[in-house]
């Protein structure tokens, strides 16, 4: 049972931790605090191997629950005195199933972390087309869609904003703005104060 607890421990956290990189922009807005949104950037290159670890600790947690006499000893065998009528809840296989499905929702959270910020709105603005500007950055330390939509809520709350398209996988943002209510400056201000910075910026 304690090598079962252990890993059912290692597939919930290993799972939790596959995520932070996607969950802490979604913290980050709600707690009012940009800056924290990149802090756990840096676990995405290995998010595929915690992803392995996770869902191979649930396997043999699984396995071990179905076929709990192949991990008997011959004194196990012997008395059967593994064999648990009424096992406490943390070794049941309820148990193990809410575990399983939690962690398949912590994995799962890159691909749905986007109902967690609010819509943007934006109302019709007409603008001079020599008032117009557009630009590209480029932005390090992107790794999810939740990254890349927390840039674009920092980015709009700015005036003037027109147009705003981000790409994680890219790792840039197109940026169409009406420079007479902002500029270049701010808005890289803007993508820099959610902890991810700015490389380079290539004015069309």
């Amino acid at each position: 049972m304690k090598l079962e607890n252990q890993l059912i421990g290692s597939s919930l956290l290993t799972a939790i931790t596959a995520s932070l990189c996607c969950i802490s922009p979604v913290l980050a807005i709600i707690a009012g605090t940009s800056g924290m949104a990149s802090v756990f950037s840096w676990i995405e290159p290995f998010r595929p191997y915690l992803i392995v670890i996770s869902v191979i600790a649930l396997g043999f947690a699984w396995y071990q629950k179905l076929y709990p006499k192949a991990f008997w000893t011959k004194k196990d065998k012997d008395c059967e005195c593994s064999a648990e009528k009424n096992p406490k809840f943390i070794q049941s296989k309820i148990f193990l199933g809410i575990v399983t499905v939690l962690s398949i929702i912590m994995l799962a959270f890159p691909y749905y972390s986007r109902i967690f910020y609010p819509k943007i709105e934006k109302n019709i603005i007409v603008v001079d087309k020599l008032d117009t500007k557009t630009i590209e950055f480029k932005i390090n330390g992107m790794s999810c869609a939740s990254c890349e939509e927390h840039v674009n809520q920092e980015v709009n709350k700015l005036k003037g904003i027109l147009k705003s398209k981000i790409s994680y996988i890219n790792g840039n943002a197109l940026i169409i703005f009406d420079k007479t209510k902002t500029n270049k400056t701010e808005i890289e201000n803007a993508i820099n104060a959610t902890g991810f910075k700015v490389g380079y910026k290539k004015e069309n």
